[in-house]
């Protein structure tokens, strides 16, 4: 049972911030300068996961980190946009490019840079710690911070709500 209050049977895609939501909103700086990102393994299985199941997939990102880039090729994402001072545009190309109705995405983030694309879709969504602009603009608040499984919560309700999760031997491996 989901404690999203919303059709998740009309969910196709999903669309993601890194920093906040894949990664905590507190990271750590290299000697270099430059920030270090963690990311939550079980976020990660549930976005291999979903690509396998045919659910489209996007990150949308200010950052610019080849290592986050890396991270979701590895898990089988292919919609990976980074260093997007505005995040909009990008989701309304790659909407139309992709065919997809607002009510048919998911977009989670957690700062003003995501409030439009929030906005635009037809189930957003943010982390427990997200600003409180995002939470007021949020159909669904989940109960897990950014970086530590709000990925994965909405991704689970979803492909539970539409018989998809752990649903054959496939499920239980990476």
């Amino acid at each position: 049972m989901s404690s999203i209050d919303y059709d998740l049977t009309r969910i196709k895609a999903f669309v993601f911030d890194v920093d906040g939501v894949l990664s905590p909103s507190t990271i750590p700086l290299a000697p270099d300068g430059f920030p270090q990102r963690m990311v939550n393994i079980k976020d990660g299985y549930a976005l291999q996961h979903a690509v396998k199941k045919g659910y489209r997939i996007a990150i949308i990102t200010g950052g610019t980190c080849e290592a986050v880039k890396k991270r979701f090729e590895a898990l089988g994402i292919t919609d990976i946009f980074m260093g997007a001072s505005k995040k909009l545009p990008i989701l309304k190309r790659w909407m139309e490019k992709e065919n997809l109705l607002p009510e048919e995405v998911v977009f989670m983030g957690d700062d003003i840079p995501d409030l439009p694309p929030m906005r635009h879709v037809g189930l957003p969504c943010a982390p427990y710690d997200a600003c409180w602009e995002c939470k007021e603009t949020a159909t669904y608040v989940s109960r897990f911070t950014g970086g530590y499984g709000c990925g994965r919560d909405i991704l689970e309700q979803t492909m539970k709500a539409q018989d998809n999760w752990l649903d054959d031997d496939n499920a239980f491996g990476w």
